[in-house]
């Protein structure tokens, strides 16, 4: 998965993050297709930001729904929906189609 340090930001529809990264990575996964390498599947890190196992940290982000919370345990623990997450949505319902949109 990756890992990101996400910034909550004012919205059209309320706070959320500009997260363009798995759209551009996904775009990759389609060009390798094209030039012919076996894919079966492909499954993301995590629905909702969580607790890095190995470092313990919430700084680093991996999810569609971003988590109020910081390293330091503060935060209100409202949850927020990244931009990624109506975009991913699509391209499954789409199987793939609204992969460039």
């Amino acid at each position: 998965g990756l890992a990101a340090k996400d910034v909550l930001v004012d919205g059209p529809d309320g706070s959320t993050v500009e997260d363009d990264y798995l759209q551009k990575h996904l775009m990759q996964v389609s060009e390798a297709l094209q030039d012919g390498v076996e894919l079966w599947g492909y499954t993301t890190w995590g629905t909702i930001d969580l607790v890095s196992a190995s470092t313990a940290e919430f700084s680093k982000r991996y999810g569609f729904i971003y988590v109020d919370r910081n390293d330091d345990d503060s935060g209100s623990l409202a949850r927020y929906k990244k931009k990624s997450f109506a975009w991913y949505k699509s391209v499954i319902e789409s199987n793939g189609a609204a992969l460039y949109k």
